[in-house]
């Protein structure tokens, strides 16, 4: 699955390396320390600056539909 943003697949990926590894060859032998810590803040951040240049609101998605007035209702659009 690719990133939020196109720019950040490349740091997506070698985070999920990154971590797959650790988790396997660390983690799971007691190695508490993170190594990809600094990877992942910097993904962090570049998935952060997609959602803000997307105006995505992340909230709208944890909004509860089901079982409500909601569910009935077309989506608004947003032209």
């Amino acid at each position: 699955m690719d990133s939020v943003g196109k720019e950040c697949n490349e740091l997506k990926h070698a985070y999920e390396n990154c971590f797959n590894e650790w988790f396997s060859e660390g983690f799971l032998k007691g190695k508490k320390d993170d190594p990809c810590s600094e990877l992942f803040k910097t993904y962090q951040e570049c998935t952060k600056k997609a959602i803000k240049e997307k105006n995505l609101n992340l909230w709208e998605s944890q909004r509860d539909v089901l079982g409500t007035s909601s569910e009935k209702t077309a989506p608004t659009s947003k032209s």
